[in-house]
């Protein structure tokens, strides 16, 4: 276990650079690796180790050489394949540079494919979220590829007719609550008739 730090204490250091495979040129990204790899530490042990300037920085005292020679070797094995580190949600907003509805949206109509999901319990809480994980792979050509600019324009070249059909779906709610309302009076929807020729609700 490491013992107290001493700040007079000499230490000793090893340092690792993040592959920009890994990190996909985001900042956030590089923090979640770095707290990823915290998690596989032993408690006392996840504060030795920061990022600094892109590079993965492991600072022990020398009276711990034995605790920092097993750390290194914890961080080195970690590192391995640590391109295909799903990418979680905040990541990929940061590395592609798009909105959480925007997220949100492409999973939900197929765009933006999810990897699967991930639960974690949130510090100090009992309560554990769950949340849909992206393939690396995917983040890295959709950030190379420009589709992202292609999505925002079908987005808003339909957000019109959706925002119709979102109104007429509110009307009909609303007319199929009249009749209960007015003491059983049928109530008419005027241009109805038309909307459905022209199959707006899809």
């Amino acid at each position: 276990m490491s013992k107290k730090k001493d700040p007079g204490e000499p230490t000793i250091s090893q340092t690792w650079p993040l592959p920009a495979a890994a990190t996909l040129g985001s900042s956030v990204r590089a923090r979640g690796i770095l707290l990823e790899i915290r998690a596989r530490m032993p408690l006392a042990q996840r504060r030795a180790l920061d990022l600094r300037a892109g590079l993965l920085t492991l600072t022990m005292p020398e009276s711990d050489a034995a605790a920092f020679a097993g750390a290194a070797s914890l961080v080195t094995k970690a590192l391995e394949g640590i391109e295909t580190l799903p990418v979680i949600p905040r990541e990929i907003e940061d590395i592609l540079s798009i909105k959480t509805s925007e997220r949100h949206r492409w999973l939900k109509d197929g765009r933006l494919p999810s990897a699967g999901t991930r639960t974690v319990k949130l510090r100090g809480r009992a309560r554990k979220i769950t949340f849909h994980v992206f393939d690396p792979l995917l983040v890295e050509d959709l950030l190379d590829s420009g589709r992202i600019v292609d999505w925002r324009e079908q987005d808003a070249e339909t957000a019109p007719e959706n925002r119709r059909r979102a109104a007429w779906t509110r009307r009909l709610a609303r007319a199929a609550q009249a009749p209960r309302q007015a003491g059983g009076e049928e109530v008419e929807l005027v241009g109805w008739a038309a909307f459905a020729r022209e199959n707006l609700l899809g």
